[in-house]
């Protein structure tokens, strides 16, 4: 279980030692990330000899805390006090272009 801004949220249904007393809906965060031509140039040449793009590491690593952080805060704003079920998922928009979403409950 981690506490963001005071909320706690796991990727569990419940919270140990907590009852739930209200579901009140789903919160999510979003973000949609377009990969940098040098960045791309690096990621070639490193497709060459093998190993973890770190660039892209790094991008996908900011979009999912994004994408989290806009999820803490829209539960915040529904004056939620945790965060159950977060899950993430990750889609393509178009060729180089990916969304990251964080949802729970």
């Amino acid at each position: 279980m981690e506490k963001s801004k005071g909320i706690p949220t796991t990727t569990g249904n419940e919270i140990p030692g907590k009852k739930i007393e209200k579901v009140m809906c789903i919160v999510r965060g979003n973000t949609v990330r377009v990969r940098n031509v040098g960045r791309d140039f690096g990621a070639g040449l490193k497709n060459l000899v093998g190993g973890e793009v770190k660039t892209y590491s790094k991008m996908t690593s900011y979009a999912r805390d994004e994408a989290f952080n806009r999820m803490v805060n829209e539960a915040i704003a529904m004056e939620a006090d945790a965060i159950i079920g977060v899950r993430f998922m990750t889609s393509m928009i178009r060729q180089g272009a990916s969304e990251i979403l964080a949802y729970g409950t």
